[in-house]
């Protein structure tokens, strides 16, 4: 679905008591600075939903908005069919989870004490830490490849090290929806599939719905199974990788000419970019076209 064909206020009002997680005409600021007007976009249930687009297009910001960190200055974010806005913070953490792009820990904590604290939203004055909260912060930093971390302080750990470490935490929180922001920053290639594997997995065997920013278009075209491609704010394109990755879309959101193919392992889209001679030909017939010398 294109910008140009999004649904108005009344039927996104209908869509959203289809799927858990919408948008609807968020107008998204900081201060005075505008970075979104009137975007509406639906989360579908139990998918693995990537957002993509150029540097300061609005992708975290998004993010930020459907996590309930930024409060739209338009238009509304629903979760479950009510105005996240208006929900206890407690009941979101529950339901919702957020893995930010930047995250400082307290100084001196461990990785333990730290994937711990993805247990709070479920912790209560008569429910205090118990052999169901270990259990699943010991399984939490298994999946993620930190169990043998468990006692180092964070401070003490790589970049990547510490990223699988708040993976690991917003995990431990248990949330059927998990909301990552740039979730392979820092990581090495090995470590990056890694990551993304076990966002599969989350989805796949879990029925979790996730939703990630991605700098790498391969990387979401591999795994997600709904891509939202966004560009200066507005939605350009969203859908299934394979029903909207195409050689024309990449050059309207990236400004890149490139050719896409089926990726050899997976059959999704890959994209391939033009040679830095026939991008320079390119960008010169284009200068030529408009009498710019």
């Amino acid at each position: 679905m294109s910008a140009g064909t999004t649904a108005g206020s009344g039927t996104n009002h209908r869509r959203s008591t289809v799927n858990r997680l919408s948008a609807e005409n968020v107008t998204l600021a900081y201060d005075q600075r505008v970075i979104a007007e009137q975007l509406s976009v639906e989360i579908p249930d139990n998918s693995f939903t990537v957002i993509v687009g150029p540097n300061a297009c609005g992708k975290s910001t998004l993010l930020r908005a459907l996590s309930r960190m930024l409060k739209p200055s338009e238009g509304r974010v629903l979760l479950d069919g009510q105005v996240i806005q208006s929900m206890p913070a407690k009941k979101v953490a529950r339901t919702l989870g957020l893995l930010p792009q930047s995250s400082i820990a307290p100084d001196g904590i461990t990785v333990g004490d730290l994937v711990g604290r993805g247990r709070y939203p479920h912790q209560g004055l008569l429910r205090q830490w118990s052999a169901e909260d270990e259990r699943v912060v010991q399984e939490s930093m298994a999946r993620t490849g930190v169990a043998e971390l468990a006692e180092r302080h964070v401070d003490e750990l790589s970049g990547g090290q510490r990223q699988r470490v708040w993976i690991a935490m917003a995990l431990a929180q248990q949330t059927p929806l998990l909301l990552l922001d740039e979730p392979t920053t820092f990581l090495d290639i090995q470590h990056q599939i890694d990551v993304l594997d076990l966002c599969a997995e989350l989805h796949e065997e879990q029925g979790r719905t996730l939703v990630a920013v991605l700098h790498d278009l391969n990387h979401a075209a591999r795994y997600a199974t709904h891509l939202v491609a966004l560009r200066q704010g507005k939605v350009i394109a969203q859908g299934a990788p394979k029903d909207i990755v195409t050689a024309g879309l990449v050059e309207e959101v990236f400004g890149l000419r490139c050719q896409v193919i089926d990726d050899p392992e997976t059959g999704t889209p890959l994209v391939v970019p033009a040679a830095r001679t026939a991008r320079a030909k390119g960008a010169g017939e284009k200068v030529g076209a408009t009498g710019v010398s």
